[in-house]
């Protein structure tokens, strides 16, 4: 399996998603699920490219339309593979261009343009550290798009867990690399990504030691069918993005 997330790259313009959470927004769930039962994803080329921030976006339009809206689009190899090229700088065929990508620019490089028709409408940073932020932006939007510095100890658990490190330093932050996934579903125990074409449960706990990136998007398809949820304030949101333009 590839993976594919470079360093983090951050901006004092991205908007926060704490703003926009009001004090009448109840408590997230104890748990929430926009998989639907779904276990097959599609690779979205992420298993012979390093295009995961375009995987993530992809996997993300299949919970929005797919999972829950029922327009049944799943994003075609084309069109990610279109999407790698234009927005992270692959050239196809060569395999010295194959870096992967920065999440924050592909999330911009959405807004602006689509991905197979579908806008990005705008995007809100969760607090990665906060976890009822985390939870209240996959219960509100159907998922969050996150960035993993994978150890190398979670390349053969079936859940991904804090690992004691054996004293080789596999069990440190990005000794496998970084990684970007979607995560539409968490319950008690910790979070559920779609990954390299399956759905992927990490720990409460390698949640807090191994990821460290966390953005909240705004779909036009999910907002289109479920409006603005009650208790975030969308005017305020899209106030701001005029604000920035």
């Amino acid at each position: 399996m590839k993976l594919g997330r470079k360093a983090i790259k951050t901006d004092t313009r991205t908007l926060r998603m704490a703003r926009y959470l009001t004090p009448s927004l109840p408590p997230p769930p104890v748990s929430v699920d926009w998989t639907h039962g779904l276990s097959d994803w599609g690779m979205m080329l992420n298993d012979t490219l390093g295009d995961c921030t375009i995987a993530g976006c992809g996997h993300a339009v299949q919970v929005w339309s797919l999972a829950n809206v029922g327009l049944e689009l799943t994003v075609s190899d084309s069109d990610i593979l279109a999407a790698y090229e234009a927005w992270d700088g692959y050239v196809n065929g060569d395999a010295s261009t194959d870096n992967g990508g920065i999440e924050l620019d592909v999330l911009n490089a959405w807004k602006k343009n689509t991905l197979a028709g579908h806008a990005l409408l705008a995007f809100a940073d969760p607090d990665v550290s906060n976890l009822t932020e985390i939870r209240q932006t996959i219960a509100l939007f159907g998922g969050c798009y996150i960035g993993i510095d994978l150890p190398l100890t979670a390349q053969n658990q079936i859940v991904w867990d804090v690992a004691p490190d054996p004293g080789d330093g596999s069990a440190a932050k990005g000794s496998w690399g970084g990684h970007c996934v979607f995560v539409p579903k968490y319950d008690q125990d910790g979070f559920t990504c779609i990954t390299w074409g399956g759905l992927k449960t990490m720990t409460t706990a390698f949640w807090n030691v191994y990821c460290d990136e966390a953005h909240g998007l705004l779909s036009s398809v999910w907002m289109g069918a479920k409006g603005s949820p009650s208790g975030f304030n969308l005017n305020q949101l899209q106030a701001d993005l005029s604000a920035i333009r």
